[in-house]
Parts: structure tokens; sequence; C-alpha cells
């Protein structure tokens, strides 16, 4: 079991089972959504995912036509990805123990996203 949350603690989840796809990420929506040139990813199925915090569910912002960028409502710390697929996609940042072999990152997207000399 992995657990995490949001910068404040009202927003808490614990993600069961294998981590699935980690893996780093340059594109636009994942910069602007952090403010950050990468973002750290693992996925889990939807129902391997619960919600602990006394916040319940992160807050959702649409940001494409196949996901929801999930943030924390109270202090803004970004959590996610909720896909329309039955996919969570949790930010290796927002766990309690992010550095786990099973979390590492294995491969990157959208890598001409990054600006020359940054190696991700």
């Amino acid at each position: 079991m992995y657990e995490g949350g949001c910068l404040c603690g009202q927003v808490r989840f614990a993600a069961r089972g294998e981590a699935l796809n980690p893996h780093s990420c340059s594109c636009r929506n994942c910069q602007r959504h952090s403010g950050a040139l990468t973002l750290c990813w693992v996925e889990f199925p939807k129902g391997a995912v619960q919600w602990t915090g006394e916040g319940g569910e992160p807050a959702r912002y649409r940001s494409s036509d196949y996901s929801s960028r999930a943030f924390c409502p109270v202090c803004g710390s970004t959590l996610g990805a909720l896909d329309d697929e039955p996919v969570v996609a949790l930010l290796l940042g927002s766990f309690d123990q992010p550095v786990q072999p099973a979390l590492q990152p294995q491969s990157h997207s959208f890598a001409d996203g990054c600006p020359p000399g940054w190696h991700p």
C-alpha cells in the first residue's frame, strides 16, 4: 500500500496494489498545472485508490478531453490526474515515501518540452 496527500493534509489517499507506468512528463499541461518543467507520475486502477483524508476527494479541473487534474481545494496542492479511463495517475511528490523502487520513473513523455540541458 502507498499513502500520500496534499500539503495541508485535507486530501489524503491510499493506493493499493502494483504501481503502473511510473514515468515523468514535460508536456505543457503538466508544466502549467504544476509550475515545474517536469512532473513524475505513477498510475493505479481507479478502484485501487481511496481518498482517505478529512477533505474527501480532491477538486478537479477538466484539463483535456480525457482527463481532469486533481488538487486540494484548501491548499492548492496538485495531486494527480483522474482519467476518464479507470485510471488514477498520482504525482510522486504527493506520496509520503516517494523514493521507492516501484515508483521510480521508467520513461519520459514529451521530452521535447524540456529546455536545453534539462535532463529529468
